[in-house]
């Protein structure tokens, strides 16, 4: 059957490409397959992951954690050391002294790993030892915080002493500022001084209780304790940076998406709405056959979709994102129908947010408007409620045109009342070699099967290994993360089966998955446990991650990386184990975005639990839970604005990070609560101006993130930024900036309009990350006043009025100074083309002079007489988008030339000196094209053997029809649809 409908997709991507990890089959590295919460039933045909995990704790290590807590509150003494010096006085040589204990401790953690491995009465004893250890080094990092708070109180009535004595003489005057610093500082460091010598004395008796477990140091040879190794040369060999749902690369599923393919394209023997269910356990690969399917599908169907649904969900917000995406298309195919036309005219004046809070009977009858007549696919992944469909399905009309609905889960009852007429699609478990096939494919990624087959002894272990998974596909692809880290032969993975008692009761395949949390080292460890306060299926941004990484702490100093860069490593490690799933990667390789698979994410919530590191609000705990309070708060609960200040009553003074999921707000009358928060997180749309009312007190507040709907957020009009003295990453709309500028810790700020008017000669030069920065901006700059920002990674700059020359001379002083760019962003006005790209920029000394760019937008008019040329890009550049260039001769022959260009988004008026465009030649490392609104041209030509490693291809509606591709892309055409 040919397909017959060929539009855009229903959803459009930007330049991230879907990455899908090969090795993961037949599991989906897209969507989890597995959650299970304190309030979850567990359906009978799964094993219970906590129960499991219970007995396997028996025998958990600690000491990894132990030691990453510790090195985070060692390093938080020498700060203390270095930067308050003079002010610690007589108990400077205290904090030495703790700083030198905890050191000394550190060094006997592997020897305490090694106790716990016995599993018996001793090791429930060194398993006790390590939890006083984490207790004491957690109180001593309280105290640390709790004195630069009160030191930074003193030091703001120091300034009001200044304020009130500005008549006073100047002799006079520093008399008195002596006298107050002498007074503030005396009873903070007096109380400072006993609370140490309390936590000394602790820390002294858990030093000499080691004795009694026999512990031992581990040194280098240095003295030290181990610090962590980073195998640079085992991830220089990581999976390609594009990566599709390879499907050579998925074990045992091919059978199984032939036969799903037949019921949802069987449309003349099966005319009605047909709602077919996979079910399986967790962890058998629904997920990834939904999609393999998907793929090949969604041609033939007008609207296609797959949606993730999951344990947490809210009915009327997978209603609004099916009706968004079917009202793109309808103004897409510019349908004339008037009743859809009048249904949009009424959704039009709901944007995102708001449209999820309408009523659900409307939603439901909007939709059933819009989508009279068409025949769609609409894919539910991950079902747990039962009555989802019979809630959902008066949105979904039947018209007898084949339309289908496919559901993943993992409970049988789900698919019997979905179609009581139509028996479950059941998925199987693998069988040994399936398995065994799998296994390999993980653990030698990077070797050929013949290289693989010939090693007969690896071959023989492998088998053995596979079969103590069970045939799980989850279970297999972790085992196999876990060899992948080690060297590939015989000696270390015999030692892998060795040091696993798999004979245990309660250690088979699910505990794999424990396995692979106790292997990491310790640095990974509360990286790890860290993503149990996202959602589960949360998409998760890598960037905002590695941002709340470094904020928290994690990432320890690695020679001249800097923190992202290291940050940006663990996670890379954290995706070689397969402890998370990449959903896509930037061009030049690094992750964009992933999940965590549900079974994953328990084991991380229930890690996370047992050491108090993080506690997750799925509903309004019961009075019994009140007293339980961790240094992290993550709230996932769908309550009122009302619920939302009960939950507030549950945060303690202590708390370092609080992250908001779904519809919320912060209660400004809990700002007194939060003077330790070191990371702000909301994803839900902040509507009171009065949220940040007192929270420019939080000294030790260094992530902000803000997402409020691209509304600018109004701060009150004494909100001052410059008390936020910590602070290293700002992302989200705020529209009161004043002093922001003077925080020198600033790494990365990201907002759609950024007013960035820095002191003169201010010193930035910690910031990477500056987008978007207006160009009003540029009047009140000066040549010999530009800030310093030296480190500058990536810019944005948004054209906002026709630039003057003087203003132009600006930008081209300003980029000359960033010797470290990567990202250049270019954006003028809010129509492509409104305003011109400023020729500084591309001539004459321009773009080939930024030698590390790698991504280039330019969204604006290009300059008068300048002609595209391949000379006048950067020589290394790997992506590069258009919009609005208006040019006159074909840009294609010249960005062929770019040897190193992996993606090229084309995008409104590019071209408009003719109705035709040809690729003749060139593009050798093109992985990616995309071809957006341009009604003007009427053929798109690609000459044979141009672009021979394209892998994507992105098409607007009006570049359909208009492809003349050679026989090696012609597949491209339909498989992107």
């Amino acid at each position: 059957m040919s397909p017959p409908y060929s539009h855009t997709p229903s959803r459009t991507h930007d330049c991230a490409l879907p990455s899908l990890s090969p090795l993961t089959a037949p599991y989906s590295v897209l969507h989890s397959d597995f959650t299970l919460s304190r309030t979850r039933p567990v359906p009978p045909q799964s094993p219970c992951l906590i129960k499991r995990l219970k007995i396997y704790k028996q025998n958990k290590k600690e000491k990894k954690m132990a030691e990453a807590i510790v090195s985070l509150v060692v390093g938080k003494l020498g700060d203390l050391i270095m930067k308050e010096a003079e002010l610690l006085g007589g108990v400077k040589s205290q904090v030495k002294r703790m700083q030198t204990e905890l050191m000394n401790i550190k060094c006997y953690l592997a020897s305490a790993d090694s106790k716990q491995r016995k599993g018996d009465a001793e090791s429930a004893m060194v398993e006790n030892w390590l939890n006083q250890l984490r207790d004491v080094a957690y109180r001593l990092e309280d105290v640390i915080d709790i004195f630069y708070v009160e030191l930074e109180g003193s030091h703001l009535q120091v300034q009001n002493t200044d304020n009130q004595q500005k008549n006073c003489p100047d002799y006079i005057l520093d008399k008195l500022k002596n006298l107050f610093h002498k007074s503030m500082k005396m009873p903070g460091l007096h109380k400072l001084g006993i609370e140490l010598a309390d936590i000394q004395k602790e820390l002294e008796d858990i030093f000499i209780s080691k004795d009694k477990y026999g512990l031992t140091p581990l040194l280098d040879q240095a003295g030290r304790g181990p610090e962590p190794v980073i195998d640079e040369n085992k991830l220089s060999k990581r999976r390609p940076a594009y990566q599709d749902l390879d499907e050579t690369e998925i074990v045992g599923l091919d059978a199984d998406r032939d036969n799903i393919l037949k019921l949802l394209l069987s449309s003349e023997e099966t005319p009605r709405r047909d709602v077919i269910t996979i079910v399986g356990t967790g962890g058998l690969g629904k997920t990834t056959l939904a999609h393999m399917v998907y793929k090949r599908a969604k041609p033939y169907f007008e609207y296609h979709t797959i949606l993730t649904v999951s344990q947490q969900f809210s009915l009327n917000d997978l209603l609004a994102k099916i009706l968004g995406e079917v009202v793109d298309l309808i103004k897409r195919l510019e349908v004339a129908d008037p009743e859809k036309r009048k249904v949009l005219e009424l959704i039009s004046k709901y944007e995102g947010f708001e449209l999820k809070k309408q009523d659900f009977a409307y939603l439901i009858n909007m939709l059933k408007i819009l989508l009279s007549g068409m025949r769609y696919l609409i894919i539910l992944d991950d079902v747990w409620d039962v009555k989802l469909w019979d809630r959902m399905q008066d949105a979904l009309p039947d018209y007898k045109n084949g339309s289908r609905v496919l559901m993943t889960s993992r409970s049988i009852d789900v698919a019997r009342l979905a179609n009581p007429k139509t028996k479950p699609y059941e998925l199987t478990f693998l069988n040994d070699k399936e398995s065994c096939d799998l296994l390999l494919k993980k653990a030698c990624y990077y070797k050929s099967p013949i290289e693989v087959e010939s090693s007969s002894d690896l071959l023989e272990l492998a088998n053995e290994l596979s079969k103590k998974c069970k045939g799980l596909p989850l279970a297999l692809i972790v085992l196999g993360g876990i060899l992948s880290t080690r060297h590939q032969n015989y000696h270390d993975w015999k030692k892998v089966l060795d040091t696993m008692d798999w004979h245990q009761e309660g250690r088979d395949c699910m505990n794999v998955l424990a396995m692979s949390y106790e292997d990491m080292p310790y640095y990974l460890k509360p990286c790890f446990i860290y993503l149990a306060s996202f959602p589960e299926d949360y998409q998760i941004s890598a960037r905002n991650l590695i941002y709340m990484w470094v904020a928290e702490g994690f990432i320890p100093e690695q020679g001249k990386k800097t923190l992202e860069e290291t940050a940006e490593n663990f996670l890379e490690q954290l995706y070689e184990r397969s402890m998370v799933q990449v959903s896509s990667r930037y061009c030049n390789g690094s992750i964009k975005y992933f999940r965590v698979h549900d079974l994953l994410h328990d084991l991380a919530m229930h890690e996370a639990r047992k050491v108090n590191f993080v506690t997750v609000f799925q509903k309004l705990p019961q009075s019994s839970h009140a007293d339980r309070v961790t240094r992290r708060v993550s709230i996932q609960a769908n309550e009122s604005v009302e619920g939302c200040s009960e939950f507030m009553k549950y945060i303690g003074s202590n708390t370092r990070s609080l992250l908001l999921f779904d519809r919320r707000l912060i209660d400004p009358r809990s700002a007194i609560d939060f003077r330790l928060l070191r990371v702000l997180e909301t994803d839900t749309g902040l509507s009171s101006h009065n949220v940040l009312q007192g929270f420019d007190g939080l000294i030790h507040l260094k992530y902000l993130g803000i997402k409020n709907n691209d509304v600018p957020f109004y701060l009150p009009s004494d909100f001052r930024w410059d008390r936020l003295k910590n602070l290293e990453t700002l992302i989200g709309n705020v529209e009161h900036q004043m002093g922001l500028w003077s925080i020198r810790t600033l790494r990365h700020v990201k907002s759609d309009y950024i007013s960035f008017e820095p002191p003169a000669n201010a010193d930035l030069r910690n910031l990477q990350t500056l987008q978007w920065m207006s160009s009003f901006c540029l009047k009140a700059w000066h040549k010999n006043q530009l800030p310093i920002l030296n480190n500058l990674r990536k810019f944005g700059l948004l054209i906002q009025h026709e630039i003057e020359s003087v203003e132009c001379e600006m930008v081209d002083y300003l980029l000359a100074t960033l010797p470290h760019l990567l990202s250049l962003k270019i954006g003028c006005g809010v129509t492509s083309g409104q305003f011109k790209i400023p020729k500084e920029i591309v001539y004459p000394r321009g773009l080939p002079n930024y030698q590390n760019l790698e991504t280039l937008c330019l969204g604006g008019k290009w300059p008068d007489n300048v002609t595209v040329e391949a000379s006048l890009f950067p020589p290394h550049l790997i992506s590069l988008r258009l919009g609005g260039s208006q040019l006159a001769v074909d840009p294609m022959p010249e960005l062929g030339k770019l040897k190193s260009l992996k993606k090229c988004i084309l995008g409104y008026e590019v071209y408009i000196g003719g109705k035709e465009m040809v690729c003749p030649a060139g593009f050798p490392a093109l992985h990616t094209l995309g071809l957006y609104v341009d009604y003007e041209i009427k053929n798109f030509t690609v000459m044979e053997g141009v672009m021979p490693k394209l892998k994507y291809l992105h098409l607007g509606e009006s570049f359909i029809g208009k492809l003349n591709l050679p026989p090696e892309l012609e597949h491209l055409a339909l498989r992107n649809h």
